[in-house]
């Protein structure tokens, strides 16, 4: 069985009709799912309620309590935007909150028993930056599950892959001088939001950016896995690896230029699970529906045979 941590309550975010992160996202993976010929070998969980877990504390490792404190009055004033791109609605505080709870979650699943757990939330994370949000992310799910899977027994270094076709500057920002965390991105370049550059190494040698090429395939995309990202990730010898599991270098996704199609994400999964089962995926961009249900259904399919 492989956990799906999933709540009604992410479908709650609400950013308008035609803003492209809409709750619509999640109800495509979750009927791709259960539409699936492995849909019994899914365990669907809630995460755990913000009252029950000290969630706060967390979110406060990584983040600056102004910027918190601003998305809670932002969302008790019935709404608004933290910069053009992301907005908040009255019930988006709360929603992050619990999409911070599910990542946190997901890391005590992998580290339990030692296979992959599939967090399925929203707001996505990795563009949120300490002090604020931006491209359509509140609170940085990677970066604060990270710090907190390295409180846990038997975890002394964590990596996150992101392979969303947006560089995932937040996250970099968050764990770049944490000597105990790595961090590698394959993104399209040039692309929002401008960042991601390949000299960029970290304070540590702990980060691994691929910009990638408008117009990259999978062709492009499997030297890069096989040749640099394994090897990275392989030297780095991670006791858990977080993927920041975008879905937007799709071919038809309509924010990007990549030419990935679904079962291609099923190939990086694999390669990844040559490396560790102690893999946390969480959801981060997509926004062609069709593709990110097919992709999302690509990922897990290999974490089941």
């Amino acid at each position: 069985m492989l956990p799906i941590i999933y709540s009604d309550d992410f479908l709650l975010h609400e950013t308008g009709y035609f803003h492209p992160e809409k709750p619509e996202r999640l109800t495509a993976i979750k009927n791709a799912l259960k539409a699936s010929p492995w849909a019994a070998q899914l365990d669907w969980r809630s995460p755990t309620p913000i009252e029950t877990r000290s969630v706060m504390a967390h979110v406060q490792r990584v983040h600056e309590q102004r910027y918190i404190d601003g998305v809670q009055r932002l969302a008790n004033r019935g709404g608004g935007y933290i910069d053009g791109d992301t907005p908040v609605s009255p019930r988006t505080y709360e929603v992050a909150l619990l999409a911070v709870s599910a990542w946190l979650d997901g890391v005590d699943q992998v580290v339990a028993t030692g296979n992959p757990a599939f967090v399925l939330a929203r707001p996505p994370g990795h563009h949120a930056v300490s002090e604020i949000g931006m491209g359509f992310c509140i609170f940085s799910n990677a970066a604060i599950a990270a710090h907190y899977a390295l409180d846990q027994p038997g975890i002394d270094r964590v990596a996150i892959l992101d392979w969303d076709v947006h560089h995932g500057n937040g996250t970099q920002a968050i764990v770049e001088s944490h000597p105990q965390i790595a961090f590698c991105s394959l993104h399209e370049s040039p692309q929002y939001p401008g960042t991601g550059a390949a000299t960029e190494r970290g304070f540590h040698n702990n980060v691994l950016n691929l910009p990638m090429s408008s117009g990259s395939t999978i062709a492009d995309y499997q030297p890069a896995f096989e040749q640099q990202v394994i090897p990275f990730l392989t030297n780095f010898q991670p006791d858990l690896l977080i993927i920041s599991a975008g879905y937007d270098a799709n071919h038809d996704d309509p924010l990007a230029g990549i030419s990935l199609q679904p079962q291609d994400f099923g190939v990086f999964t694999a390669e990844c699970l040559k490396l560790t089962r102690r893999i946390l995926f969480g959801l981060e961009g997509g926004y062609d529906l069709d593709a990110i249900g097919r992709s999302v259904v690509a990922t897990i399919a290999q974490c089941l045979v």
